[in-house]
């Protein structure tokens, strides 16, 4: 997690200086902004982040497959140092594999699991090191440790299923890219030869635009490559900008199709993750602003540290997550009835079941309705091509036998 020097005032006009966690500039500035400070300045340092390992990056799976085994054994009673030192040894990723061999002699040196962890934000999010923090603090380390594989395993379930339903329709479109290409490149370019040859000069508008794009794309494609380059690029570095991250998260929530998904989806991962928190002994407002940093989307994000400001001045969860018009009125009074009945987590795990389910379903129909809508737009787009090819050789025949006549 990026470290922040700030600057602020209280209301006496006292000035403070100090260091932060936080997990952009942006979050910080409002945590202090909602306990009652003037903020003055806040500037990112330089993090004290290790890296080590090889190259290439760990995946969330190796993450949950290590947290089952680290529970197995802290609940077996084998000592912290020994179980790092065999998690160490059983990695096949190097890159875990030397942090973990890192992490256990930090902890061997005297350090406390929590912050030889923290040394590695890329690898083990907050979410992760909330958990661990609190089971080392409530001397239930194989609990917390439980409660993160499970989370972590279904986690990666959930983004497994919407990967898989998303690889079909990605297969036929790039099929349908190539065979488009193909056809404008190498097939396109006889037929007009052979217009030539047979001293056809008036082509059919259709023919004659699809045989512009098809000199454009044979002549100038060096020159396509490095618009589609700088297309992508430029996203890239949009996304990653203040503004860019609200308006492609908020295109996410909002898309006919897509947006009732990522939507879904957004919901249960804010359901469990707060369930799992909460679960651990971990506090609701420190539980809401590391949820607020997992949720993956700015403009949930803003809805949930707006719900925990409102929480700080006394309000229930549910009060102001309804105000937000992001979380379905089903969603609210579960959580409402779940703060009142004091099982606010296991009304949160039902939420996020429910949730899993509805992705489930909404993959299943997303899957079945885009198979027919991508053969489709393929015929159609063969076809066109197709028609516009044939349509002068059509325009000679009848000529031909209007002439024969």
């Amino acid at each position: 997690m990026p470290n922040f020097k700030y600057t602020i005032k209280d209301a006496q006009g006292t000035i403070m200086d100090g260091t932060a966690e936080s997990d952009n500039e942006e979050l910080l500035r409002k945590r202090f902004t909602e306990q009652g400070f003037t903020v003055m300045e806040v500037k990112q340092i330089k993090s004290t982040k290790k890296t080590v390992g090889g190259f290439g990056k760990v995946k969330p799976a190796e993450i949950a497959v290590m947290c089952r085994q680290f529970s197995t054994m802290i609940d077996a009673g084998v000592s912290l140092v020994r179980c790092l030192s065999v998690l160490a040894e059983q990695q096949a990723n190097p890159k875990l594999k030397a942090i973990m061999t890192d992490v256990q002699a930090e902890v061997e040196a005297g350090q406390t699991l929590t912050s030889a962890l923290q040394k590695y934000p890329l690898v083990f999010d907050r979410l992760f090191i909330g958990l661990i923090n609190a089971g080392e603090v409530g001397g239930a380390l194989e609990e917390s440790l439980q409660r993160l594989s499970d989370f972590m395993e279904k986690d990666v379930e959930l983004k497994r299923k919407v990967k898989s339903a998303m690889t079909y329709p990605t297969l036929i479109m790039c099929f349908a890219v190539l065979v488009v290409i193909g056809l404008m490149t190498f097939v396109l370019p006889s037929f007009m030869n052979l217009f030539t040859d047979l001293g056809i000069e008036q082509l059919p508008p259709m023919t004659a635009a699809l045989k512009t794009a098809s000199d454009w794309l044979c002549t100038k494609w060096y020159i396509a490559l490095p618009i589609v380059i700088a297309l992508v690029v430029g996203y890239k570095i949009f996304e990653r900008t203040k503004i860019g991250r609200r308006v492609t998260d908020l295109i996410k929530l909002k898309l006919p199709v897509f947006g009732t998904l990522n939507h879904k989806v957004a919901i249960s991962r804010f359901s469990r993750t707060l369930a799992t928190l909460l679960s651990s002994g971990v506090g609701i407002l420190q539980a809401l602003e590391t949820v607020a940093g997992t949720v993956s989307n700015e403009i949930m994000s803003d809805a949930i540290m707006e719900t925990a400001a409102r929480v700080r001045e006394g309000e229930r969860i549910g009060e102001p997550l309804a105000r937000s018009s992001l979380f379905p009125p089903m969603v609210v009074q579960m959580i409402s009835i779940g703060e009142e009945s004091g099982a606010l987590d296991p009304m949160l795990t039902k939420i996020a079941d429910f949730y899993d389910d509805e992705v489930d379903a909404a993959l299943a129909s997303l899957t079945a309705a885009l198979e027919p809508v991508m053969i489709v737009g393929l015929g159609g787009m063969v076809g066109f091509i197709v028609i516009a090819m044939f349509s002068p050789l059509i325009a000679i025949i009848e000529n031909l036998s209007g002439s024969g006549g």
